[in-house]
């Protein structure tokens, strides 16, 4: 295999990792935007402050940074807010620690899923850090 073939199947396998980290921001994003009154009332309960301007906001960072992550545009940044705010997520809406039993096995496991999503946007921007490189480079 070439290193431009080798380069071709890391960028296909890339654009697959970007597609399905960015499904469950444009099925999130989409579904809050559907359920707008729920959703707010939710924020509410869960303490958000100014949740009437934090959820627009979380509607168009989901559905923005889905599609930007799609398009391949400025991974590093995307990936990072992405990042930042599924981090963010885990600590607010899956507070395991705090949940009641019916409830603690599954906030675990959304806190743990998000923690591992900040792992795979870890890898895409260093991947991206390092196609960068590579173009620098002129390899």
């Amino acid at each position: 295999m070439t290193t431009n073939e080798s380069h071709r199947g890391a960028g296909r396998w890339t654009m697959a990792a970007r597609v399905l980290m960015a499904v469950i921001f444009l099925v999130a994003g989409v579904r809050k935007l559907m359920t707008y009154g729920a959703t707010l009332g939710y924020f509410a309960k869960l303490g958000i402050p100014m949740a009437d301007v934090v959820l627009p906001l979380t509607i168009a960072l989901e559905v923005g940074g889905g599609l930007l992550l799609v398009a391949g545009w400025r991974v590093q940044w995307v990936a990072a807010a992405l990042a930042l705010f599924t981090l963010a997520t885990a600590f607010t809406a899956h507070a395991f620690w705090a949940a009641d039993a019916a409830q603690f096995a599954g906030q675990l496991n959304n806190f743990l899923k998000n923690v591992a999503m900040v792992g795979g946007f870890l890898l895409l921007i260093a991947h991206a850090d390092g196609g960068a490189r590579q173009a620098r480079a002129g390899g």
